[in-house]
């Protein structure tokens, strides 16, 4: 089992999955449950909620660059953000849906995937907004995703050192070990430079 294949490997469907019996047979256990808390508290935090007009504002930015489908839109939504917020299907198709009914929005299928444009009349209400910021444009965004990248990339690492300790062999861990303490003196020495 890999990372690829695997998602968030502390998420609860992987919660002492291979490990002899169960979680609590696990050498540190207890540190390993407390780490899979503390990402499922940050990874909640990451993914906040934006409110039903974002979504549709994000839309009609991105189409007033270029049709869309769908998945293209959740992904730009996702890169603009960087990260700080991917809204869920079941918030960007039901939004395509309305748009289309106030006939802001034309969709046109092709190799079995519906591609949005925007109309003359969404063209001018993208136009309109386009006085107020996008979403992941709106004061704090940026910030925002600054003042966590260094804590997401944080637990990113603690998922992959708990990986090495799970189904690493001693000369591995021993070497993760090596890398993790060089990691820490040059995070140090940033400071330190400052």
């Amino acid at each position: 089992m890999n990372a690829s294949d695997t998602g968030n490997l502390f998420g609860p469907r992987h919660r002492g999955a291979g490990r002899p019996g169960g979680a609590s047979g696990f050498p540190g256990a207890g540190l390993w449950e407390a780490m899979d808390q503390l990402w499922g508290g940050f990874e909640q935090k990451l993914t906040g909620r934006m409110g039903r007009g974002d979504v549709r504002s994000a839309v009609l930015s991105l189409l007033k660059e270029q049709p869309m489908h769908g998945y293209q839109i959740i992904h730009e939504i996702e890169q603009r953000s960087d990260g700080m917020w991917k809204p869920s299907p079941g918030s960007v198709y039901p939004t395509l849906q309305m748009l289309a009914d106030e006939g802001l929005i034309v969709a046109e299928e092709a190799a079995g995937k519906k591609t949005y444009s925007l109309t003359e009349a969404g063209r001018a209400e993208a136009e309109q907004a386009e006085d107020g910021s996008a979403p992941w444009e709106m004061p704090g965004m940026r910030e925002a995703s600054r003042a966590t990248a260094l804590p997401k990339s944080g637990a990113k690492l603690a998922q992959a050192a708990a990986q090495v300790a799970k189904a690493g062999s001693p000369e591995q861990v021993a070497e993760a070990v090596a890398v993790l303490d060089e990691a820490r003196r040059k995070l140090y020495s940033i400071l330190a430079q400052g």
